[in-house]
C-alpha cells in the first residue's frame, strides 16, 4: 500500500507512473494516443486518478475540503473503472502500477500489492468468499492474463503468475513461476528470468 502524504510526492509517483505507461513518445504521440483513444492513454487515467484519490483519501480527515474531494475523487475514479472494466480500491498498489489491459480486473480494496506490479487484464485478487482475508503480494509480481490470486495468500517477489493459473497457496519463492489450476511452482530463478526477458 502506497501512502501519498504530500503534493511532491504525488508529483513524482504520477511522473514515474505516466512514464510508464506513455514512455518518452513526446507531446505528439500523447496526443495521437489521445485523439485515437488508446488503451495506454485510458489504463494511465485510471492509475493517475487512482493515485490523486489515495492522496485525498489520507488527507480526509485533516480538513473537510479533502473530505469532500476524496468523495469526488473517488467517485470520478470508480466511473471510469467501470467504463474500463477495473475494480479496485485507491489503496490498494503501491507505487509503479502497470495494467496493459484494463478489462475484466478485479483487485479487492483489502488486498496489498507491491511495487511495480503488472496487470494483464481479466485478473482478480481478491478473498474465496469463505475468509475475507486477501491476497498480499509483494514487489515486481506479475499477473498474466486470465491470472487470479485467490484468499489469504502472500507471494514473495519477482513472482510470474502465468496467463491462466488459479493461485490458492502461497508462494514464498523469489522467482517463481506459478501456472496450472491450482497453480504451482513450474520454474525458479535462473529459468525464470527466462521468462521475464
Amino acid at each position: 500500500m502506497v501512502k501519498i502524504e504530500s503534493r511532491e510526492r504525488l508529483r513524482e509517483i504520477l511522473s514515474r507512473e505516466k512514464e510508464l505507461y506513455l514512455g518518452y513518445r513526446g507531446r505528439y504521440q500523447s496526443f495521437l494516443r489521445l485523439i485515437k483513444a488508446h488503451p495506454d492513454y485510458y489504463a494511465w487515467r485510471y492509475a493517475r486518478r487512482m493515485r490523486i484519490t489515495c492522496y485525498y483519501y489520507g488527507k480526509r480527515r485533516t480538513n473537510p475540503f479533502y473530505a469532500f474531494m476524496y468523495l469526488w475523487s473517488s467517485r470520478c475514479m470508480n466511473v471510469l473503472g467501470r467504463r474500463l472494466g477495473i475494480e479496485a480500491g485507491e489503496n490498494t498498489f503501491d507505487e509503479g502500477l502497470v495494467i496493459y489491459h484494463t478489462q475484466g480486473i478485479v483487485v479487492n480494496g483489502n488486498a496489498r500489492v507491491g511495487k511495480n506490479c503488472h496487470l494483464y487484464g481479466n485478473n482478480c485478487i481478491g478473498n474465496d468468499a469463505i475468509n475475507p482475508a486477501c491476497p498480499v503480494l509483494g514487489d515486481d509480481v506479475r499477473v498474466c492474463v486470465g491470472a487470479k490470486i485467490i484468499g489469504d495468500v502472500h507471494i514473495a517477489n519477482h513472482v510470474t503468475v502465468a496467463a491462466g493459473a488459479v493461485v490458492v497457496k502461497s508462494c514464498d519463492i523469489e522467482y517463481a513461476v506459478l501456472a496450472g489450476v491450482p497453480a504451482r511452482v513450474i520454474a525458479v530463478a535462473d529459468q525464470a528470468r527466462k521468462f521475464l526477458e
